[in-house]
């Protein structure tokens, strides 16, 4: 948790498991059970915000690929009448269009 958040205490009620787990765990890391609750909390909201995230840009992605693919008919056509107009200037002038 960053330092300089504001705290707040709670009282939450926990499987006996994960308190022992939880304690364990502090003890291992030099920390409080406060902590490492705090530690599984950020990382679960780190994942929801990862996922929500990923949800974004997929809807993103999808939205490009749909406007892309309604508008590549009028870039071919737009494109083939610039080439046509393009060649018929060098018939004009005696020039080959590339």
């Amino acid at each position: 948790m960053a330092t300089g958040e504001t705290m707040r205490k709670i009282t939450i009620s926990l499987p006996e498991a994960l308190v022992v787990f939880a304690d364990d765990h502090a003890k291992a890391l030099h920390t409080s059970r406060s902590e490492v609750i705090g530690m599984a909390l950020s990382a679960v909201r780190n994942r929801a915000e990862e996922q929500l995230a990923a949800e974004g840009y997929r809807f993103y992605a999808q939205e490009s690929k749909e406007f892309a693919d309604a508008i590549s008919g009028a870039v071919a056509e737009a494109w083939i009448d610039g080439k046509s107009e393009a060649q018929d200037e060098g018939a004009k002038d005696g020039s080959q269009a590339r």
